[in-house]
């Protein structure tokens, strides 16, 4: 099973959150098991390869 590392945070009455390879693709929940199940939606939906221009956090070994 692949894990992946979200940031997330409580605003008001909702849950949002992002993956963090994908930090400017955000999704909110009622609960924090909604907005964990939106986050796997988007997840799906941003590596389908449907979606054109996916920007994306990565690192680079310089040294």
């Amino acid at each position: 099973m692949k894990t992946m590392r979200y940031v997330y945070w409580q605003h008001d009455d909702m849950w949002l959150g992002y993956l963090e390879e994908f930090p400017d693709y955000w999704t909110q929940g009622e609960m924090l098991d909604e907005l964990q199940e939106n986050l796997k939606d988007l997840y799906q939906e941003l590596t389908s390869g449907n979606i054109l221009e996916v920007r994306r956090v990565a690192e680079l070994q310089v040294s």
